[in-house]
């Protein structure tokens, strides 16, 4: 059975309300398509995981998506911070969002845990650090061959993991490079992976230091061109730095946010036709 569908039959097929989400990808590589497909479909009550939520995160939690956020950094990145995120926190809009603090090292271990199928990660960190006072997941635990003290977390073990790479071929099979962050490890975790490409191609052709993800662990590939937007695909175009620049002032005020939103993601019907509306009427404001 292919692998190969849309991005609308794979939300729909393996997104269930009340599922721990892992869209990941570290500046490069973000899943926003997918994104804003699980804002059409209307996903509700998200356990949400991401190592750095950026605008996408803030588009999720602001339409209510969410219920809770594990992360180990949040922010609009070179511009400031995530103002649905602030104002889901601080004011309970659209509803309240419980969050669950990590430290980077701490995300990845946690990951690296889950795709290994064991129960928890160790790391050395967090001495003289006030994440634990406010994160209670993470333990403390002795090395039984050392005596040392030694951070514990949960393994990460997502419901679905959704990460953007370059290329797949029609078996299902994805590659991808540049900055890869912790998308190997964050679909290796996962019970159900869906996995959006700028292309499908006949063959597969990896070289050094790019990543082949196999068709066996993966149960969705989507072609979706362009499907890392606002951030960027390396080989295939650049991280777009207006729109961040944009995004801060459209997410000051909800009222603007939610016209962007039922504008750009709800009155469209994919990503492609995302990007029609709002490459046209960039071209007229100017």
């Amino acid at each position: 059975m292919s692998k190969i569908m849309t991005l609308q039959k794979a939300v729909s097929q393996f997104v269930s309300d009340g599922d721990t989400v892992s869209l990941e990808g570290f500046t490069h590589l973000i899943p926003c398509a997918a994104g804003h497909e699980i804002i059409r479909q209307q996903k509700k009550e998200l356990t949400l995981v991401r190592m750095t939520p950026d605008i996408i995160y803030d588009q999720l939690i602001g339409m209510g998506c969410a219920k809770k956020l594990i992360f180990s950094w949040g922010g609009n990145p070179g511009v400031g911070s995530l103002h649905r995120f602030r104002d889901a926190v601080e004011k309970g809009w659209p509803h309240q969002l419980e969050i669950e603090e990590h430290a980077h090292a701490d995300m990845a271990n946690a990951y690296d845990a889950g795709a290994a199928n064991l129960p928890f990660a160790v790391l050395r960190g967090y001495l003289g650090c006030d994440i634990p006072k406010y994160t209670s997941v993470i333990k403390q635990i002795t090395c039984p061959f050392t005596g040392e003290v030694l951070a514990a977390v949960p393994a990460i073990r997502p419901d679905v993991t959704v990460i953007h790479a370059q290329k797949a071929d029609k078996k299902g099979n994805v590659l991808l490079w540049g900055i890869i962050g912790v998308q190997k490890e964050a679909v290796l975790a996962a019970k159900k992976v869906i996995i959006t490409v700028e292309e499908i191609v006949d063959s597969l052709e990896p070289k050094v230091n790019q990543v082949v993800l196999p068709h066996w662990i993966i149960d969705a590939v989507c072609e979706v061109p362009g499907g890392a937007f606002p951030s960027y695909a390396q080989g295939y175009y650049e991280r777009n730095n207006a729109f961040y620049q944009r995004w801060d002032a459209i997410s000051r005020d909800r009222q603007a946010f939610v016209n962007w939103i039922e504008t750009y993601v709800l009155g469209t019907k994919d990503f492609a036709e995302f990007k029609q509306a709002l490459n046209r009427d960039l071209e007229e404001a100017l």
